[in-house]
């Protein structure tokens, strides 16, 4: 019989500490009791800066058009698509430009015929057959699957296709389906260091999804994507307590697990008990100091390193002759992709909207004072915003580690660290995008679920198309 309350908690208040509150009110019903900790601002990564009065997005800019999840959440709660403001784009070598977008879908397709024979269809039909697989997770969990590792929920969408997805580069990947080396370094290169900030050796499943972005339909949530989250956590009313978590260590009561959450906040050092812990926070020691206390076998450490990035939000000039346009009317592109060349010190940049937009806004002119935002690896000196700027009001620069240095995995992380203690950021060292945080997010919850109430008929089921058609 179920108890009168469950109580949970839930580290961490971004997109997947928000979304897995939800799903896990969703599925328990009003029993659970959920505690939220965030020492910082809900939203996470999904953060917004002001330049005059108004806000911009400094990251997690954009959403695929098949997010499902982020689309429901979207729905639920009764936000808006932002307008979308047409502009277009270039990859820029430090000296030229390698390709550049034109006003005619005709013309744009010419030149990658022309440039790269037909590498583009190949990267298509390429990402399109990932995609495709990948789009199993929704009816999966229609049903209430769950999976308890990230290799059965890869197995289960793609096999061990899949799976061996993880541990070889996209650019193996791509060289292997027939795409141009040429290919790979000028506009794969570009794609994977304006999203991930790394080179084409990450992992070919990460490369896939940041691929599936830049080819297909985006958009973003008016009034800022961190909406989704303080609107899922209104909804749930959860208790959001601002305070870091340090540690949780394990007691029994009756027979079974109880976690004592450990934290530290304004008001000094606490701690409570619950029955069920949800991670969305990043445990790699070089992002944190968490500790785990009485676990038996202990909690190992977990491995890899992360990728430092920075964000800049300029508000200026843009200086088109080191671009190639001395006049600066000229100058056609809204924004600008990079490849991996040595003196390039920045990743890419774009002018970019603010996140509400009325009927009535147009983009600047480029000989306008406009807000452009430049992704790099390190903080710009005056010498390099010089470079990229005529003239500037202001800077505002964000660093932050936010992405798994791909590269430097070896093995997958667990989803589940003790009987109900769940690391939900163990996703990301697949691919990190705001979906598959949503899909993980939806995926710990019904793992949690199915665990609670020993439905084990849920859980790493093999041959799910052939179970899910059955029971349609």
């Amino acid at each position: 019989r179920p108890r009168p309350s469950l109580p949970a908690a839930v580290v961490g208040a971004g997109l997947g500490g928000s979304a897995v509150a939800y799903f896990l009110q969703q599925h328990f019903g009003p029993q659970v009791q959920l505690d939220v900790y965030e020492p910082a601002g809900v939203g996470g990564r999904l953060a917004t800066v002001t330049v005059n009065k108004q806000q911009y997005e400094s990251r997690g800019a954009s959403i695929h058009a098949l997010s499902l999840h982020m689309q429901d959440f979207v729905k639920i709660l009764g936000l808006k698509h932002r307008r979308e403001v047409a502009g277009k784009s270039a990859i820029f070598s430090g000296e030229h430009f390698v390709l550049e977008e034109t006003d005619w879908y005709l013309l744009n397709l010419f030149r990658l015929w022309w440039h790269y024979g037909i590498s583009f269809l190949r990267l298509q039909m390429w990402v399109e057959e990932v995609m495709e697989k990948f789009m199993r997770i929704y009816k999966y969990q229609a049903h209430g699957y769950a999976f308890s590792s990230l290799e059965e929920l890869l197995r289960s969408l793609g096999g061990d296709t899949f799976v061996n997805m993880t541990q070889r580069s996209v650019a193996e990947s791509l060289l292997e389906v027939g795409i141009t080396q040429r290919f790979v370094d000028d506009v794969i290169a570009a794609v994977l260091r304006s999203s991930y900030g790394q080179s084409v050796l990450v992992p070919a499943f990460a490369g896939a999804m940041s691929l599936a972005g830049a080819q297909g339909s985006t958009w973003a949530v008016e009034g800022g994507n961190k909406l989704v989250c303080s609107g899922l956590l209104k909804l749930t009313k959860a208790n959001i307590i601002p305070a870091r978590v340090t540690g949780v260590s394990l007691h029994s009561l009756e027979g079974r697990a109880l976690y004592q959450v450990h934290y530290e906040g304004s008001e000094g050092q606490g701690s409570a008990f619950y029955d069920m812990v949800v991670v969305t926070t990043p445990l790699h020691p070089s992002r944190s100091n968490f500790t785990f206390e009485n676990f038996e076998p202990p909690i190992a450490d977990f491995p890899g390193a992360f990728q430092p990035s920075v964000t800049s939000v300029v508000h200026g000039y843009l200086n088109s002759s080191y671009f190639g346009f001395p006049d600066p009317k000229l100058f056609p592109f809204a924004s600008i992709l990079t490849t991996d060349t040595p003196d390039l010190f920045f990743n890419a940049m774009d002018n970019i909207c603010p996140v509400n937009i009325s009927a009535a806004f147009r983009r600047k002119q480029p000989q306008e004072a406009a807000v452009w935002r430049v992704l790099s690896q390190q903080p710009l000196d005056k010498q390099q915003l010089k470079t990229l700027f005529r003239s500037y009001y202001s800077v505002q620069v964000t660093e932050w580690q936010v992405y798994p240095r791909y590269d430097a995995a070896k093995s997958l992380p667990p989803i589940v660290l003790h009987e109900n203690l769940f690391y939900l950021s163990s996703v990301e060292w697949v691919a990190s995008s705001m979906e598959m945080i949503a899909v993980a997010a939806k995926n710990v919850a019904l793992l949690a679920y199915n665990r609670w109430y020993q439905d084990l008929e849920k859980i790493d089921q093999k041959d799910l198309m052939h179970k899910v058609k059955t029971e349609l």
